[in-house]
């Protein structure tokens, strides 16, 4: 397995987002999925009307197209305002899944102004894949992108 160059992929993002196309988010989540091995899924949800709505992803279709505030992983991390990583899903009491192929997920919420506004959700095929690396990496595109929101 390659090492994903971190700072390489931010100065793309950084770019893209400066660019500002009209399918930013959607060039993000390929971006993400193409260059990091353990991404196999990468969407993003928006918070619209107390709910995560699914906006641009890549990846297989999931039917989770709205997830309640609270409800699994992705809904905790709305309540929480935190990162949640989860090496094993089948080890989490309130996951939810979108695909028997997901081993693992980490769920990274983007703020705007310290309010939560949306979420990256990146899911794996592997086992434990996800380093405090990832964590840091996935945060800072966050805060890239939270004023496209």
């Amino acid at each position: 397995m390659k090492r994903t160059n971190f700072n390489g992929l931010i100065e793309k993002i950084e770019d893209l987002a400066r660019k500002k196309p009209e399918n930013l988010h959607y060039q993000i989540c390929n971006l993400l999925k193409e260059e990091v091995f353990h991404y196999d899924w990468v969407g993003f949800y928006i918070l619209y009307n107390n709910a995560l709505k699914l906006g641009d992803y890549v990846g297989k279709p999931t039917d989770h197209t709205s997830i309640a505030i609270g409800k699994g992983v992705c809904g905790q991390v709305a309540e929480k305002k935190k990162t949640i990583i989860v090496q094993d899903v089948s080890q989490e009491d309130n996951y939810i899944a979108c695909s028997i192929d997901v081993q693992s997920e980490i769920v990274v919420p983007v703020l705007k102004n310290g309010k939560f506004v949306a979420e990256l959700d990146i899911d794996s095929h592997s086992p434990a894949p996800f380093s405090p690396d990832d964590q840091l990496f996935l945060e800072k595109v966050c805060e890239i992108l939270a004023d496209t929101f």
